[in-house]
């Protein structure tokens, strides 16, 4: 029977080449005649090797791990859309994507190759992908602006009918989804047998309405293993199992080839040293007040004097633990962003919203006990059950309404509206330099000794 061997968003495993080794040789492990490997999205990026290699150096995972298909995250425009269809025709991998117009509203990449749908023959069966990605992408990746999104309901519908009237009977009919949520719309709308997720970056494998919903995680922690099942049988259901990388050999060649890459970058330098780890694992840096997150805010706050520092959670990377030596790799890690840090000015009124904003009943995207924000000289009080922001002040005096505050923060924040949409380009008074070059500057003079300091307390929460 049919098998898929589905990675998704695994961003900055590249950083570190013996991870990306091991996921490669979990997916070589799991390979064989009977299998297909699929990708969905933040493949490319970000990461501090996709930063220097302008995402290509996914074109050696892609050759390492015979990957079939992927289609596009948010991230994969991370350097343009030029820079995007110069990697879609050079990589031995067929992209799927139904829904991504390009800047002149005709369907992206299809002179490199890119199409909406298509299918393989995967141990005698006849499997039918359709790809599709957010549609807030545009507002979510500054370099996405120039492209348009279409609906994915609407589009995954028309996929689905070109392929049943122009494409071979299919046994089995999966999406490739970098949708998060929105994974739930479609199995409920189609009778589709799966939707391979990605985007947000918790596990999942569960089933809704009969159609099956996976996503392996970040960071290349996990692959999943999607059995198809049979197609005459109508009690054979698909199923998934999700397999971690440990244990495997890794892929010696891609290891190598992607340490060369990063060896060539000469990012070593050693900007502080920590002696008590600083962990950055999703559930910490969504979790409410953490050390990393303090950093960052701190250093967003020095590079412009400014009364608050604010740090989107979503920003920071996850990654393995700072301890020792933290080089600027390091740090390019946790932001691998070419984004200045910004200084706006808002009111207090303003300010007390954007404070709110970090709560997750404002943030459409992630899991709904997710905390979506960082601040350095504020202290926030948040009352999960109420959803009511009981305390908010700044250099431990209440926020005057109607007083005006400085905040030094991503310029990604001043674009999107899915995150902080208090905050606009209107509010922009000053410009620093990018932010990992704010965060290396600032552990060079500072250093890097972040404490919990109650900044955030989050009440109600259950545990």
């Amino acid at each position: 029977m049919a098998r898929l061997l589905h990675y998704s968003d695994i961003e900055n495993v590249f950083d570190v080449p013996e991870r990306a080794a091991k996921l490669a040789g979990r997916l070589r492990e799991l390979d064989g005649p009977d299998a297909a490997v699929v990708a969905t999205g933040d493949t490319t990026a970000p990461g501090v090797l996709s930063l220097v290699a302008k995402g290509r150096q996914t074109i050696d995972f892609y050759t390492a791990t015979d990957t079939l298909f992927d289609t596009f995250g948010n991230h994969e425009f991370d350097y343009g859309p030029d820079a995007l269809r110069g990697l879609v025709a050079d990589a031995p991998v067929e992209f799927v994507s139904a829904n991504v117009r390009d800047e002149d509203g005709e369907p992206f990449g299809r002179r490199e190759g890119v199409v909406p749908w298509t299918t393989r023959a995967v141990d005698g069966a006849t499997v039918g992908f359709v790809g599709v990605t957010d549609p807030a992408t545009d507002s979510l990746n500054p370099m996405a602006a120039p492209l348009t999104f279409d609906d994915p309901v609407a589009t995954v519908r028309e996929a689905l009918d070109e392929l049943a009237s122009e494409g071979p009977t299919v046994d089995h009919r999966v999406v490739l989804s970098h949708l998060g949520g929105g994974d739930d719309d479609i199995a409920r709308e189609f009778d589709v047998d799966a939707v391979l997720g990605g985007h947000v970056h918790s596990r999942r494998n569960e089933r809704i309405d009969g159609t099956l919903l996976v996503r392996p995680g970040v960071n290349g922690e996990a692959v999943a293993e999607v059995d198809l099942g049979d197609p005459n049988d109508a009690n054979d259901h698909p199923t998934a199992t999700l397999h971690e990388p440990d244990g495997v050999v890794p892929h010696g060649e891609l290891e190598r080839s992607l340490a060369r890459r990063m060896a060539a970058a000469d990012l070593g330098e050693v900007v502080d040293r920590v002696e008590e780890p600083i962990e950055r694992a999703g559930e910490v840096v969504h979790g409410g007040e953490c050390r990393v997150g303090n950093f960052v805010a701190d250093a967003f706050r020095w590079a412009h004097d400014a009364d608050v520092g604010l740090s989107n959670a979503g920003g920071l990377r996850q990654g393995d633990p700072w301890q020792g030596d933290v080089t600027k790799a390091d740090l390019i890690s946790l932001i691998p962003f070419e984004e200045p840090v910004v200084l706006t000015s808002v009111t207090g009124a303003e300010l007390r919203g954007v404070l709110r904003e970090m709560a997750a009943p404002d943030v459409d995207f992630g899991e709904d006990d997710w905390w979506h924000g960082h601040v350095s000289n504020a202290r926030v009080v948040w009352d999960a059950d109420a959803e009511e922001l009981l305390e908010a002040t700044v250099a431990g005096a209440p926020i005057d309404p109607d007083a005006r505050y400085t905040v030094a923060t991503s310029e990604y924040l001043l674009h999107s509206d899915h995150e902080y949409p208090t905050l606009s380009e209107r509010h922009r008074i000053g410009e620093a330099d990018i932010q990992y070059e704010v965060l290396a500057d600032f552990a060079r003079e500072r250093g890097i000794d972040p404490e919990i300091e109650g900044r955030i307390e989050i009440r109600n929460r259950e545990e």
